[in-house]
């Protein structure tokens, strides 16, 4: 390993002069991204390259390098060990495309906004123009795109089935999850001319067709064929069910699917950090700014610069989101002397104006409670700990968050401590006295919730709490408020289109908001993700626990329609 020091208080570099300004003549690891670089730890490649560098690596970054020109990924040289790729924060698709499949206008993850930066699938043209750059240099692609498409997905922008990304992109190997101890094993075994990569948690990797013959799959969980999904649409769906039940990392199982003569192969998830690991993770050097190379906003930056993360996992299993099989379903806090550590060091910062704009992760209540702590957790295949009723086995802790939040807004420097990255309506049912702090103290005059729908049905599909935790959490919310002597208001939202919602179902929410006297501000025209079990209900027309058909939404009038529902005027 390299003799440098452990971690660098500058953003790493992505010039051959700046790789000079530190003494280096190569990198070990070049990190490209569909991103603007970030150097903040909401950014995954800033989490990554400092993770890498704090083990003593020498890292660069390339951001939205162009994809028409090799060349654009060679200025600081050949890395030693390989190529990391990822398209960003979002999948490129969800970057590049609205529900409606319309080219969006700007990109909240690039400089001054600017929309067209990233390609249509990232990871696959950014491995491909990397294999030509550097012919026989390893490649390791991550992030959520890659995550939520390593085995067979539907791609809702092409409207077909694809392969997993590793048989399109042709990398070496896949890291799903948020991968900070896979990608350390990785660099490690490289340095050591290892030439197997096998066997690390939270991997993929597409063996060979020799390999795929002589290999023994006897104890693994084997997947419908990606031949066999293009057969039978209801493929998916099992397929879907059987990678959500190996997604405990405590208990979860090796996967296998076969792509033509070649088997995929997928490694449990890794483990949740420890407390401790956590912390380290969150107080490496991180400038908490962009690059200095840019010249205008970033616009997701602008919105996350005074965030502090303090809560990892979703333990939620929501049918339209990508948390759980991306960050896992297991809780991680961090302690509370991290996170005022940060925020002591956030108050220094030149740009700070005394707010905090959030303090949270996934859901910001579920900082200090636990799921992975009972036995029972340890053969629990779940996706959620809290649909269809919240498990006995999670442990509901309101005391660390309500100590942290009242610690927080006491330090020299802060004005306002907020919560914005939302909260579990259904576990605040036995938080009063969090609830009570949230309202009293920590919202900004509006709180956002996400009830997503009142249907009875469609939240079943949605695996979400039913309509009466939405309305007796915004009555809590009204009398806490009133009793603070308080003008402030919930902003709900909710989802168009979802498969199973017709016409008829989305009028149980106009309704709602007719008789309330409620104008929305934005409606989430419903997205299947890839790998999700909404995707699956949405490309099969079936419900997903029943397998029954049901109605989709597919048109385009007909997606205007129900969102227009809850738009209208009123």
């Amino acid at each position: 390993m390299t003799n440098i020091p452990p971690s660098s208080p500058k953003c790493l570099p992505m010039t051959y002069a700046e790789m000079q300004a530190r003494g280096w003549d190569e990198l070990d690891v070049l990190l490209i991204t569909g991103d603007a670089y970030v150097d903040h730890p909401s950014f995954g490649t800033a989490l990554v390259g400092r993770v890498l560098e704090a083990q003593g690596w020498r890292v660069g970054v390339i951001a939205q390098p162009d994809w028409n020109d090799p060349e654009a990924l060679t200025v600081m040289g050949r890395p030693r060990l390989f190529c990391g790729i990822s398209a960003g924060n979002l999948d490129s698709m969800v970057s590049n495309y609205t529900a409606a499949r319309r080219k969006r206008r700007d990109d909240a993850y690039s400089e001054g906004g600017q929309a067209g930066l990233r390609p249509n699938h990232a990871v696959t043209v950014y491995t491909q123009l990397a294999r030509r750059a550097f012919p026989g240099l390893p490649t390791v692609i991550g992030g959520i795109e890659a995550s939520m498409r390593r085995v067979a997905h539907y791609d809702y922008w092409q409207d077909k089935l694809r392969p997993s990304i590793l048989a399109d992109s042709k990398a070496d190997i896949l890291l799903y999850g948020m991968a900070e101890k896979a990608v350390i094993e990785i660099a490690r075994r490289l340095h050591e001319a290892r030439t197997d990569l096998a066997g690390i948690p939270g991997t993929a990797v597409l063996l060979g067709a020799k390999a795929s013959r002589e290999a023994d799959f006897g104890e693994h969980v084997l997947l419908a064929s990606y031949e066999d999904c293009l057969a039978h649409k209801h493929a998916l769906l099992t397929l879907t069910k059987q990678v959500e039940a190996e997604q405990n990392p405590l208990c979860g199982r090796r996967l296998v699917q076969c792509h033509g003569e070649r088997a995929l192969l997928v490694e449990p998830p890794a483990p949740p950090l420890e407390q401790a690991e956590l912390d380290a993770l969150y107080e490496l050097p991180f400038t908490r700014l962009p690059h200095p190379s840019y010249q205008k906003p970033i616009p997701a930056f602008t919105m996350i610069k005074d965030s502090v993360t303090v809560v990892r996992g979703c333990p939620g299993g929501c049918s339209f989101c990508g948390l759980g099989l991306h960050q896992g379903k297991f809780l991680a806090s961090r302690s509370e002397a991290s996170v005022l550590k940060e925020i002591r060091h956030l108050t220094g910062a030149r740009l700070f104006r005394g707010t905090i704009s959030d303090l949270g992760g996934p859901s910001a209540n579920l900082y200090g409670c636990a799921n992975a702590a009972d036995s029972a957790c340890r053969t629990c295949r779940r996706p959620s700990c809290l649909y269809p009723h919240i498990c006995n086995h999670l442990r509901i802790r309101e005391k660390p968050a309500v100590d942290l939040m009242r610690k927080s807004r006491q330090l020299p420097g802060v004005k306002h401590v907020f919560i914005s990255s939302g909260i579990r309506m259904d576990v605040a049912q036995y938080t009063p006295a969090y609830t009570a702090e949230l309202v009293r103290h920590h919202v900004s005059g509006h709180l956002k919730v996400a009830p997503e729908h009142l249907h009875p049905q469609v939240l079943k599909r949605m695996r979400k709490p039913g309509a009466d935790v939405f309305s007796d959490f915004r009555k809590q919310f009204e009398r806490e408020s009133r009793a603070a002597d308080k003008q402030q208001y919930i902003v709900p939202y909710f989802i168009s289109s979802f498969p199973g919602c017709t016409a008829d179902e989305m009028k149980v929410v106009e309704d709602y908001l007719k008789r309330e006297h409620w104008k929305l501000q934005q409606v989430q025209d419903f997205i299947p993700l890839p790998m999700t079990a909404a995707a699956a209900m949405y490309y099969t027309g079936l419900d997903y626990e029943t397998e029954k058909p049901i109605p989709v939404t597919r048109g385009l009038s007909e997606r205007k329609h129900q969102k227009s529902q809850l738009t209208r005027r009123r």
